[in-house]
């Protein structure tokens, strides 16, 4: 789940300036835009126009739904901030929709190339496949594993909405792989646990990180067990990406985000998200120590709240609390066990029954 983090213990600083309004572009270094469009939620997410020869490479792009049409048609006008110049290529952090959501049209619209990570890829086509269709057995099985009731079971949607159709082809980049964009090289850096396989864009000759989603300055991105792999460990691998981008990426850089506005202090907001994690690991290792629970019995240990406002963040709060859960497991610190209505309840290891079926 996203939350709003507490205060750093080492505050983010803030250098560029009030964010630009939609339809307008602020730049932020000689030849990168800042730009935001529209989500339905009311909030918005962050697109980056990088110069690129004689048009553009933009680094996410938002959800397509009207309003971000809109905005980016304000945008590509030859009156508006990318002067009518062609975009060229659209690189995708990872698959959800606010970030590809648009790459569909605009690589039509200019008959450019979408670039992303290979499984970020088939899984935004395979879930934008699915968009409208029926939640499968396996992903009911999964929510009511979790100890989801009928009526919210009932409730359940496919992912994939607000994606235009993407390309039918695209570019793969790998991790290690330098990108050259106008005049820069840029480093990709791949991390995991938000997204399998979600790209961050490092240019060290001019200090910025365009970090998608894999590190936000006010809010912690959302780190979940989904159907498609519902044995994942997936904190396990958010852990260890925040770890790797502390060893490569050095503290000063201008960090250019997904959502809310650009800052330096990386690695104290690293630390931050690592200190908020452990945190909640140990609120739930002292739950879970008190009595078995269920994955929706956790909701109030790690988010504070026992009810959400929509079905989508209650999966969205499932998600992350079996991924909780299983990093607790797979360290042998908690076990986990099936009742006869198929509900897994999990428990501190150091009560399991000796010889029992747990795992």
């Amino acid at each position: 789940m996203e939350e709003r983090a507490a205060a750093p213990d080492a505050p983010l600083h803030f250098p560029c300036g009030v964010a630009p309004a939609l339809g307008v572009a602020l730049e932020i270094a000689p030849g990168i835009l800042w730009q935001r469009l529209p989500l339905p939620s009311g909030q918005t997410v962050n697109a980056w126009a990088l110069r690129d020869g004689d048009g553009w490479t933009v680094v996410d792009c938002g959800m397509s739904n009207e309003p971000a049409l809109e905005v980016w048609r304000r945008l590509l006008s030859p009156a508006g901030p990318l002067e009518g110049r062609p975009v060229r290529r659209v690189i995708g952090t990872h698959l959800h929709a606010d970030h590809v959501g648009m790459a569909g049209w605009l690589c039509a619209e200019f008959d450019g190339e979408l670039w992303m990570t290979r499984s970020e890829y088939l899984q935004a086509s395979l879930l934008q496949a699915r968009s409208g269709g029926l939640m499968s057995a396996s992903e009911l099985s999964f929510y009511a594993r979790a100890g989801w009731d009928a009526a919210a079971l009932g409730a359940l949607q496919p992912m994939g909405r607000h994606m235009a159709p993407l390309p039918t082809r695209y570019r793969r980049i790998r991790d290690g792989e330098c990108v050259r964009i106008g005049d820069d090289d840029w480093q990709v850096l791949v991390g995991s646990g938000h997204s399998t396989e979600h790209a961050c864009l490092y240019c060290p000759a001019r200090g910025l990180l365009l970090s998608g989603d894999q590190v936000l300055p006010s809010i912690s991105s959302n780190v979940s067990v989904w159907p498609s792999e519902p044995g994942a460990n997936p904190m396990q691998d958010w852990l260890a990406s925040l770890a790797m981008l502390r060893r490569v990426v050095p503290d000063d850089v201008l960090v250019l985000p997904a959502h809310h506005d650009p800052f330096r202090g990386l690695h104290g907001r690293l630390a931050q998200l690592e200190r908020k994690r452990h945190r909640a690991l140990d609120r739930l290792r002292d739950a879970l120590e008190q009595a078995d629970r269920r994955a929706v019995d956790c909701f109030e240990t790690l988010f504070g709240r026992k009810e959400f406002a929509s079905v989508f963040v209650q999966q969205l709060a499932t998600g992350e609390a079996v991924a909780y859960l299983h990093y607790l497991v797979d360290r042998g610190e908690a076990v986990v066990h099936e009742d006869v209505h198929g509900i897994a309840w999990y428990r501190d290891a150091a009560q399991a029954l000796p010889g029992s079926a747990e795992r």
